[in-house]
């Protein structure tokens, strides 16, 4: 049997997803979370898993380096990269929103200033709407851009909301769910057809999803 590789980034969603695998009798048992280590090897030995930032997943699977990734919608929206999108894995569920003080009307301002890591998705969702911005690219602690004055609202990401709560900030309108997705390259999907098939499907049926 073709052995496969797959990309993922540690964290919450990669144990999720290696917890999904170990469903579908694809078992790491050498896996460990706090390690250091960045491959590893099923232990049938046909089944390879990187470890890479997140981002950096797609661009794995785009040319090659993986066959398979795991990665969130929201990355895919901001990079859209040439691979298949096969399988919404249902696991590390949040939303894509904006976000500010309560009671800013963001469409009655002559320009918004918006704070975000993701400047493309941004910038498109207020298009959309006929909104005149100027997007600010941060790689973190975006709720510090309203309450320093830097920006009128932010983009991002928003699981439980408390982050949020906690800087005074409140939700003001969602733009998408976002899950983790399986995505595979498509050179390898048309060299290893019957071996990535038979992949997913066991993934579905990890999921609980009929084939």
């Amino acid at each position: 049997m073709e052995r496969i590789t797959i990309a993922m980034a540690k964290g919450r969603t990669a144990n999720d997803a290696i917890t999904l695998l170990e469903n579908a009798d694809i078992l790491f048992s050498d896996f460990n979370e706090k390690g250091r280590k960045l491959i590893f090897v099923d232990d049938e030995r046909q089944v390879n898993l990187i470890f890479v930032k997140a981002v950096d997943v797609p661009t794995y699977v785009e040319n090659g380096a993986a066959d398979i990734g795991v990665v969130g919608k929201d990355v895919m929206l901001e990079s859209p990269k040439d691979v298949y999108e096969l399988v919404d894995l249902g696991i590390g569920k949040c939303k894509m929103s904006v976000a500010g003080f309560s009671g800013t009307e963001i469409s009655r301002l002559p320009q918004l200033t918006v704070a975000s890591k993701y400047p493309n998705v941004t910038q498109s969702f207020f298009d959309e709407k006929g909104i005149r911005t100027k997007i600010i690219k941060l790689n973190g602690s975006i709720e510090l851009a309203p309450l320093i004055g830097m920006a009128d609202v932010i983009v991002d990401i928003v699981e439980t909301g408390t982050t949020l709560k906690e800087n005074g900030l409140v939700i003001l309108e969602d733009i998408t769910d976002i899950s983790a997705r399986l995505i595979v390259n498509k050179a390898s999907y048309a060299i290893k057809t019957e071996r990535i098939q038979q992949f997913v499907e066991n993934v579905k049926r990890g999921l609980g999803v009929c084939t």
